[in-house]
């Protein structure tokens, strides 16, 4: 197989990447005992067929998810915990990918609340670490977030984590919340502006300035008693490699920080990736009706408007504190250019990490989404040495 044959992501349903990519993120989560290969096998041939056909892969996902929830509701009846709380977790995957290509709507937004429901059953029962907070923030509002703690006594050291442009908490505080803890370090995985729960049932929009929500999620976590506060980092992924050295930036007590895929200009991103879509492309990892909803806009043009104040010149080279830039050589989504261009422009940084996945690493897609648990690894190995 010639190098270039193997440069892209692995494709179940050959030439639809946006599907095929939502597949390899389910999969991926069976690492952490939210999903099931041959469950998810059993919907993907019932949808070969279907191709494109959004409702028939919502239909789908959702009835496995129902069907997972039934197996929760037995297994928990007859005592069996564990066992429940796996068809829980499973079920909260299901749903959450469920309503990925549904405009919002009350039908999106049961299915997240479904999703929220079944994950926080299937904590309670395998993560018991983990634990629903609210984190203060402007005009008397509030953001939602999972903490999860480290095993043993005492304040450790505490990574936020906010998410990028179309995944939420609930996935993240296992992703990375799991691989942190086991190294001894809580995590407060964090549904920021136009992320999550805060978007679809809040409605609070994203913003350019994310030091705000990045400085609330800092006070939340240095205000507990089983936090160091002398070692908290941030990090984020996907959109988040523009939040996160945004946050660092600006919000100096960081003490490290970590953009998982980076970003520069979101505009220029958003520039060609449009147009891409607009001709028919294939090769994007979210709909067209993302962005002026992430955003609160009420259309693409005013949306390319307000994601012009999306750019880290004059802001990366402010960043100090001890940074990972981390990408995939192959990321379909974001080329890795954009990355190299991010690292030029970290000048002031006490100790910059700038980390390339190839093939051979594993995890030479966006955001590791052809291996998730090869860059999950890295990353909390990168925290233990560097915070």
């Amino acid at each position: 197989m010639s190098e270039q044959s193997r440069s892209h992501l692995y494709e179940y349903f050959p030439g639809n990447f946006v599907w095929s990519q939502s597949i390899n993120s389910m999969i991926d989560m069976a690492n952490w005992g939210a999903s099931s290969m041959g469950e998810i096998d059993q919907v993907g041939r019932r949808l070969m067929h279907k191709q494109g056909d959004n409702e028939a892969w919502f239909s789908e996902w959702q009835a496995l998810a129902e069907d997972q929830e039934r197996k929760a509701l037995a297994a928990a009846a007859a005592n069996h915990q564990l066992t429940a709380g796996t068809n829980y977790l499973h079920a909260g995957t299901y749903h959450l990918y469920a309503e990925r290509f549904i405009p919002p709507s009350e039908r999106k937004f049961e299915s997240y609340r479904r999703c929220m429901h079944c994950f926080e059953e299937g904590y309670k029962r395998r993560y018991p670490g983990i634990e629903r907070v609210e984190v203060p923030y402007e005009g008397g509002k509030q953001l939602p977030a999972l903490f999860m703690k480290a095993p043993g006594a005492g304040p450790k050291p505490t990574i936020v984590c906010f998410d990028g442009l179309d995944l939420c908490k609930e996935m993240s505080v296992l992703f990375i919340g799991v691989e942190l803890a086991n190294r001894g370090y809580n995590t407060l995985a964090i549904d920021g502006p136009g992320q999550g729960e805060a978007l679809r049932l809040r409605d609070i929009p994203s913003r350019y300035d994310y030091e705000v929500p990045g400085t609330a999620a800092f006070d939340y976590v240095a205000g507990r008693a089983d936090v160091d506060a002398r070692r908290i980092g941030v990090m984020a992924f996907s959109l988040g490699g523009y939040y996160t050295p945004r946050i660092a930036a600006f919000e100096k007590r960081y003490a490290a920080a970590v953009a998982w895929g980076a970003h520069y200009d979101y505009h220029a991103v958003w520039v060609k990736r449009r147009a891409h879509m607009e001709a028919g492309g294939k090769n994007a990892s979210s709909a067209m009706f993302q962005l002026p909803w992430v955003l609160g806009t009420p259309d693409m043009d005013s949306a390319m408007v307000k994601v012009k104040d999306f750019t880290l010149e004059g802001v990366a080279d402010k960043v100090e504190c001890p940074i990972l830039i981390v990408h995939g050589e192959h990321d379909t989504i974001v080329p890795v250019e954009i990355a190299h261009q991010l690292d030029k422009a970290v000048t002031r940084s006490r100790k910059k990490t700038f980390k390339v996945f190839t093939i051979a690493d594993g995890g030479s897609e966006h955001c590791h989404g052809d291996n998730r648990i090869v860059g999950s690894n890295y990353v909390a190995d990168w925290v233990a040495d560097n915070l």
